[in-house]
């Protein structure tokens, strides 16, 4: 509507860790890498057949790699179709034609061609260390995945002892079951009552293995007994200590979430072995209930433990607190070791301009919080294999730094089933030939992307698309992946372009259920959008959104939509009543081209028409300023407001003269003036009611449109509305703005009594006295004769007052 191309592609985000679940769920199956693919596989589901859903994962059936992506896509696919069809209802204005995914092979080319440079430019590499591990889906996941929940436990006082036999330390820990996994004791080095202890040995209760004391600026000497266990690894505290002190490894806690089986090397004694055996095997929160009997036994327990409600650590889409195991991964630099990058991206974050502009502070305090870079491999199955092998050497081993890489026109490849540059497929998996990398890269590292993505791939097409949209406009989202989509798409663009992605992010908030909860499907208050279409309309659906202010979470509320319904059929009626009187042949200027301006100026004469359409000037600079500054709710927030002046009050008023109450040329004016503002009106509401506006917009046997798409009209200009009302001598705001006020408040007040008479706003008005200060009365005289018209007024007396509000008194 202002003029302009715009690209504006749809994406769907297919793979990551909730859709294998999603799938596993609702086929009823699971993946296991060593089956071979069975071509006439039929799985137990879908959901609704017998079985199916809801299969616990012991009884799911296991199925290849390659089934379990085929189902996967399937399921996309299918699930995609059902968005697309809520969405088009909808009247989401994407460009259908140019939607992609991020699972397609254009998309994988795409996303492996990224990670292959950022390998050849030292920004990704391979690792092993220690990784946040959610045991549910059995992969690595990423600081920006995790969150916090609430969980109860037990705090449990332990005793720590010398060889001296010196007063033993008491250690305040929720994780007794990582104590064979202990490597030292630390303190704050300020805290006076551990500071003589530093560099001494103590011995762990149950194993009776030396761990030195030190100290360390992270730990707090407010929480338990102010020394802390460190352990390798209880949490990400543990990795900084584990780092920075350069502490030894001693890992308990294995991939599936239980105690490694024994014996464990640094157990020395026959009955630390003892005691580790009646652990080893169980999940933790069973090792921990072991082990506190173990050490009440043993007299090394404090007291009784002490319930506790504390934040632990969950992948997002997990059910069991993370666990940090040693592994070997692919990370890309983030900034998080690095102070210079760091900085840099934080200065990307000043470059861009944010909507609301305090969403900027969440981005920067997720830059400043990084603890590390980020980790982009996944041990799952359905997202873009690490198009990666590794040669294995004569005794079968692979050498991990020495992976093999493919030619970027090889791109997509699946190093599963594709065999690396040099190799024969009978070499896969022999001494002296190769394997596979087994992983797959995180989501995000391919949704980081999407510039590219959205512009259709490596091809040539798409390189040209790229150069003529790169960097783009604006990045629409929810403030909750500020961290990860937003993030991730900055340092992927600054590292790759050196350059921001776009110039603009608009931050949405999240719906809220009406108590201002987040919905959720395990808490049952979910509104799926399929019924609130059909009920209440596209438009009115539209408009309760709209209504949302960036940054601002949203409260679902079904009376919104009952107003927005209200307001579109309110639009179809005072079209149809404006269309009525506006032959085609009148001049509504609809298009607001120069020849329309000139015969309104020369028609439009009413000291009434021209106010409103002054009034409606100013809508329509202050509607294009709230757009221009991304604040989209206010911009209907005004458009409505002068929507309902001009049905309640300027419509009433002006209808008996549009009628030719009071002479051809009174109507004339009436009637221009009406198809004129309806015009200007349908094109402010188009972005916001697209539906009901272009139903209006398509009836040009009825009255002055132009015909066409009310979205392809031009965007109205306030000038030349303002400049009807100075053509014809009329003062502007606020003087109009009083005229159209004490029209208004004199209508209104007629309305009033004639309600509480019980009577038909048809019925005959005796007298209308008005006492108010001289200016309101004067602007009043100069609309009296369409006040008294539409009120049936049969006499009005107009008194000057000194000052205070205009009083009405009607007679009927």
């Amino acid at each position: 509507m202002r003029g302009k191309e715009v690209f504006y592609p749809v994406g769907w985000d297919d793979n990551g860790l909730p859709t294998e679940r999603r799938v596993q769920n609702y086929y009823g199956v699971r993946c296991d890498p060593s089956l071979p693919y069975d071509p006439g596989f039929v799985p137990p589901g879908p959901a609704g057949a017998s079985g199916a859903p809801g299969r616990a994962p012991r009884d799911q059936v296991p199925v290849s790699r390659r089934t379990f992506v085929e189902l996967c896509r399937e399921l996309t696919e299918r699930d995609e179709r059902v968005y697309a069809e809520a969405w088009r209802r909808l009247g989401l204005s994407v460009d259908w034609s140019m939607a992609y995914r991020t699972i397609s092979d254009a998309a994988q080319a795409v996303s492996q061609r990224a990670f292959l440079r950022s390998f050849a430019r030292g920004e990704a590499y391979l690792a092993e260390g220690p990784s946040l591990w959610d045991i549910t889906f059995g992969s690595a996941v990423a600081q920006a995945e995790v969150e916090e929940r609430d969980v109860a436990g037990s705090y449990c006082t332990i005793t720590f002892t010398f060889a001296s036999g010196d007063a033993p330390v008491l250690v305040a820990t929720t994780r007794p079951e990582l104590l064979p996994a202990c490597v030292a004791l630390v303190a704050h080095p300020d805290d006076e009552r551990y500071a003589g202890l530093a560099g001494r040995a103590v011995r762990t209760p149950l194993f009776g293995v030396p761990v030195p004391v030190l100290g360390h600026r992270l730990a707090d000497p407010g929480k338990g007994t102010g020394i802390a266990m460190v352990c390798t690894f209880g949490d990400t505290t543990d990795v900084t200590w584990w780092r920075e002190l350069g502490l030894d490894t001693r890992p308990v806690i294995g991939r599936d979430g239980r105690l490694l089986g024994g014996p464990l090397p640094w157990l020395a004694s026959p009955s630390a072995q003892a005691a580790y055996r009646e652990l080893a095997g169980l999940p933790a929160a069973k090792a921990r209930a072991r082990i506190t009997g173990m050490l009440r036994a043993s007299g090394d327990l404090r007291g009784e433990p002490e319930p506790v409600v504390h934040p632990v650590k969950f992948y997002e889409y997990g059910e069991a607190p993370l666990e940090i195991v040693a592994t070997r991964q692919w990370y890309i630099r983030n900034g998080g070791r690095d102070p210079g990058l760091r900085q840099a991206l934080l200065a990307r974050g000043r470059e861009l301009d944010w909507h609301p502009p305090h969403m900027r502070a969440r981005y920067e305090d997720w830059v400043h919080g990084l603890a590390g870079d980020w980790l982009v491999s996944r041990q799952r199955y359905f997202g873009v294999p690490i198009p990666v092998w590794y040669p294995l050497g004569e005794d079968g081993e692979p050498r991990y730094d020495a992976p093999i890489v493919p030619a970027e026109d090889m791109l997509p490849v699946d190093p599963a089933a594709d065999t690396p540059p040099g190799y024969a497929e009978s070499q896969r998996g022999l001494p002296g030939g190769f394997t596979a990398d087994p992983d797959v890269l995180d989501t995000w590292a391919t949704s980081s992307l999407t510039p590219r993505l959205a512009c259709g791939g490596l091809g040539a097409g798409a390189e040209d698309l790229f150069a003529r949209v790169f960097p783009m406009d604006l990045r629409p989202q929810a403030h909750e992946i500020i961290r990860t989509w937003l993030f991730y798409t900055v340092l992927r663009s600054h590292l790759q372009q050196d350059r921001l992605p776009w110039r603009h992010v608009a931050i949405s908030g999240w719906v809220l259920d009406p108590d201002r909860k987040k919905m959720s499907k395990s808490r049952g208050n979910v509104t799926t959008p399929a019924d609130l279409l059909r009920d209440y309309g596209s438009d009115a659906v539209r408009y309760w959104a709209a209504s949302a202010r960036l940054g601002v979470d949203a409260a679902f509320d079904p009376g919104q939509l009952r107003v927005g319904r209200r307001l579109a059929v309110k639009i179809l009626n005072a079209s149809r009543f404006v269309l009525g009187m506006a032959g085609p042949s009148d001049p509504g200027g609809a298009a607001g081209s120069a020849a329309a301006d000139g015969a309104a100026a020369a028609a439009i004469t009413a000291p009434l028409d021209l106010a409103m359409l002054g009034r409606l000037g100013g809508v329509v600079h202050r509607c294009t300023e709230a757009f221009e500054a991304y604040d989209h709710a206010l911009a209907l927030e005004v458009a409505e407001r002068f929507f309902w002046f001009f049905c309640d009050d300027y419509l009433e008023l002006a209808k008996p003269r549009a009628y030719g109450g009071s002479g051809e040329k009174a109507a004339a004016s009436a009637v221009a003036a009406l198809g004129r503002a309806l015009s200007v009106q349908l094109r402010l509401f188009a972005p916001f009611l697209p539906f009901v506006t272009e139903e209006v917009w398509s009836w040009t046997d009825r009255g002055p449109l132009p015909g066409g798409s009310v979205h392809r009209a031009p965007w109205p200009d306030p000038g030349p509305l303002r400049r009807l009302a100075a053509a014809a001598g009329r003062p502007g705001e606020p003087g109009d703005g009083l005229l159209l006020d004490a029209a208004s408040a004199a209508i209104g007040a007629i309305r009033k009594a004639k309600s509480q008479a019980r009577l038909p706003m048809r019925a005959s008005v005796r007298r209308l006295a008005v006492t108010a200060p001289a200016p309101h009365l004067k602007a009043l005289a100069e609309v009296l004769a369409d006040v008294q018209a539409a009120g049936a007024v049969a006499e009005a007396d107009l008194r000057e007052s000194a000052g205070g509000q205009p009083a009405h008194e009607v007679t009927i």
